[in-house]
C-alpha cells in the first residue's frame, strides 16, 4: 500500500545510516591493525618530514592514525552538533567526538581509533536489530497491491489505492491480490487469508461475506464494495503495530540516554571550565591547561558503559536468530528473564502452516490409480490442496505424468474436474459431487465426524476414496513445549482457525489453555488484562 510503504521507509530510513557505520568502523578498524603492525615493525614508516599544524614527524601509521581518526571523528560530532542545535541537548556523540579528537592531540593515536571503532560497532548493531524490524514490515507491505481495479460508471479504472473511497466497488480476478478491507457482493472464490489471520486452509467466500487487503483470491472474479480506506485496513493497522515495537527500547538502553543527556553536558562543562579558569586559579600556562582538560575529557568518556548495551543485545539477538528465534529489540531480550508465560500462535508457529494430505480413505483396499488420476488432474492447478494432492502422489513415486489429460476445469469454492485417459475426474467437495451426479456411498460414513479439510476424488462419477488434509504438527514444537512445561512456565495457543482443530492440535502438543477463530487484533487484545510477563510466538500476529 503506498502511503504504508512511504511511512515505513521514512520510520526505518535509519537502515541506510546502519551500512555507513558498519563502513566506518571498517575503516577504523584495518587503520588499527595496519597502523599498529607498521608501528611494531617499522617504526611507524617514517616518511622525513613534519606534519603542518601538529608539529609531529610524519609517518604513514600516524598519518593513517590521523586521517581516520579526524573524518570519523568529525562525522559523529557532526550528528552530535545537530541534536544540539535542533534538540537543544548534549548527546553521547558529541562527547566520544570531542574525546577521540582529544585523545588524537594528546598522540593517544590508538586510543582514539579504538574509542570511535568500538562506537561505530555499537551504533551498527543498533541499527542492525531495527533493521530486522523494517524487513519484517516491507515482508508485510509488498504483498498489498499499490493499484485498485475499480468499476466507476460500468467501466473498468486502475487507481491508486489511496484514492479509492468506501463504496466504491473492486474488481479482484483470479490470482490477484485484494487491495481494500470490504464485503464481497458478487462472485464466489476460494480466498488464501494466511498473510492476515494464519489460518492454513484457503476459505470459500461468497457474497456477503468480508474480505481483507493483502489476501490472494485464488479462483474467481470478485467484486468486492470497499468499507475502509488505505489507511484503516486490517493490514495497516498490524503494520502500524509493528512501527509502535520498534520504537521501545529496553530499560538499560533507557538509562543510557538518560544517562548521557545529564552526563555529557557536565563533563564538556568541567573541561571548558578547567582550559579557561585553570590558569587564573592555580596558574601556568593556558596551553597545560588544555592539554588537562583534554585529558578529562578523554578519562570521562564512558565508551565501555555506552558500547556495551548494543553489543550485548545484538549478540542475544544474532544467537536467537541463528537459532530460528526473532527478537524484535532490546526490549523483549530484557524482559524475557520475568516471562511467566508463553502464547503461542499455531499456524507456522506449532504447525507447519501448509495443509498435507494426511490419509485417503476408501471403501475397500486403495487403488494407486484413484491417487495417481487425483494428482493427474491437480497438477493443473495452483490451491494448496491441489499441491498437497500432487505432493503425496510423488512421495508414493505415482507415474501421474503419463496420463492424458484434458478439458480441465477449475470451479471457484468445490474443486476441480476433467478427463484423465479419457475418464471423467471430480475432485472436491459434496457440493460438487451432487452437482455432477456421483455415487458417494463408499465414502460417505467418513465425512460424517471429520473436523479437517477433506476433498472426494470420484472417477466416472463414482466416489472412490476421500483425501483428509491437515496441517501438521512439528516436531520441534513438542519438545519446546516440553522444555517450557518442564521450567514451570504456563502456555496457551492462538489461531484463527477452526475450534475443532485447535483442540486436536493443543492436545498433541499438550497445551491446555486454547483460543480459536480469533483475527489478529482478537489475539492482541486477548492476554492484554494478564498481569503476568507474557511471550508472544508466532507470525499469525504480524507483529514480529
Amino acid at each position: 500500500m503506498a502511503d504504508d510503504n512511504e511511512k515505513i521507509k521514512e520510520l526505518f530510513d535509519e537502515h541506510k545510516r546502519g551500512r555507513i557505520w558498519i563502513q566506518l568502523a571498517m575503516v577504523l578498524g584495518l587503520t588499527i591493525v595496519i597502523a599498529g603492525a607498521l608501528d611494531l615493525l617499522f617504526q611507524g614508516v617514517p616518511l622525513g618530514f613534519t606534519i603542518p599544524l601538529l608539529n609531529e614527524s610524519a609517518s604513514i601509521s600516524r598519518i593513517m592514525y590521523h586521517s581516520s581518526v579526524t573524518v570519523v571523528g568529525i562525522y559523529i560530532g557532526f550528528i552530535g552538533l545537530k541534536e544540539l542545535i535542533f534538540e537543544k541537548r548534549f548527546s553521547m556523540e558529541f562527547l566520544m567526538s570531542a574525546a577521540a579528537l582529544g585523545a588524537a592531540y594528546l598522540d593517544f593515536l590508538f586510543e582514539g581509533a579504538t574509542v570511535l571503532f568500538l562506537y561505530s560497532l555499537s551504533e551498527y548493531f543498533e541499527d542492525y536489530i531495527q533493521d530486522r524490524a523494517r524487513k519484517t514490515v516491507e515482508r508485510l507491505s509488498q504483498f498489498i497491491p499499490d493499484k485498485a481495479r475499480v468499476i466507476v460508471n460500468g467501466s473498468e479504472r486502475s487507481m491508486n489505492v489511496k484514492d479509492v473511497q468506501p463504496g466504491m466497488i473492486m474488481l479482484v480476478k483470479p490470482g490477484e491480490r485484494i487491495a481494500l478491507d470490504g464485503t464481497l457482493v458478487e462472485g464466489t472464490s476460494t480466498v488464501d487469508q494466511s498473510l492476515v489471520t494464519g489460518e492454513s486452509t484457503p476459505l470459500l467466500r461468497k457474497p456477503g461475506d468480508v474480505v481483507y487487503a493483502g489476501t490472494l483470491n485464488l479462483s474467481g472474479v470478485l467484486k468486492v464494495v470497499v468499507n475502509k480506506g488505505a489507511e484503516d485496513t486490517l493490514v495497516s493497522r498490524i503494520v502500524r503495530l509493528v512501527v509502535e515495537s520498534r520504537k521501545r527500547k529496553a530499560s538499560i538502553e533507557k538509562l543510557v540516554d538518560k544517562f548521557a543527556r545529564v552526563y555529557v553536558p557536565i563533563v564538556i562543562s568541567i573541561a571548558v571550565f578547567v582550559a579557561m579558569f585553570g590558569p587564573e586559579f592555580a596558574g601556568g600556562s593556558f596551553q597545560t591547561w588544555l592539554y588537562r582538560s583534554l585529558i578529562l575529557l578523554v578519562v570521562s568518556c564512558p565508551s565501555a558503559f555506552v558500547i556495551s548495551v548494543p553489543a550485548t543485545i545484538f549478540t542475544a539477538v544474532t544467537i536467537a536468530a541463528r537459532k530460528g528465534v526473532i527478537i524484535k529489540g532490546g526490549v523483549y531480550v530484557e524482559k524475557m528473564a520475568k516471562v511467566r508465560a508463553v502464547v503461542f500462535d499455531k499456524t507456522g508457529t506449532l504447525t507447519f502452516g501448509t495443509p498435507v494430505v494426511h490419509e485417503v480413505k476408501a471403501a475397500g483396499e486403495l487403488e494407486q490409480k484413484v491417487l495417481a488420476y487425483a494428482a493427474a488432474l491437480e497438477q493443473f492447478s495452483n490451491h494448496p490442496i491441489a499441491k498437497a494432492i500432487v505432493k503425496k502422489a510423488v512421495e508414493q513415486k505415482l507415474p501421474f505424468n503419463n496420463f492424458e489429460v484434458k478439458e480441465v476445469r477449475e470451479i471457484p469454492g468445490k474443486g476441480i474436474i476433467g478427463r484423465v485417459d479419457g475418464a471423467l475426474v471430480v475432485i472436491g467437495n459434496m457440493n460438487l459431487m451432487q452437482e455432477y451426479s456421483c455415487n458417494c456411498e463408499k465414502i460417505n460414513a467418513f465425512h460424517e465426524n471429520e473436523k479437517h479439510t477433506f476433498v472426494c476424488i470420484s472417477i466416472n462419477k463414482i466416489a472412490e476414496a476421500s483425501a483428509c488434509l491437515i496441517d501438521d504438527v512439528r516436531q520441534d514444537a513438542i519438545e519446546t513445549v516440553k522444555a517450557l512445561e518442564k521450567n514451570g512456565i504456563h502456555m496457551a495457543m492462538l489461531t484463527g482457525d477452526k475450534r475443532e482443530i485447535a483442540k486436536e492440535i493443543a492436545e498433541k502438543l499438550g497445551i491446555n489453555e486454547v483460543y480459536a477463530e480469533l483475527f489478529p487484533e482478537d489475539k492482541i487484545n486477548n492476554h492484554k488484562q494478564d498481569k503476568r510477563k507474557l511471550w508472544i510466538s508466532g507470525n499469525g500476529w504480524r507483529r514480529r
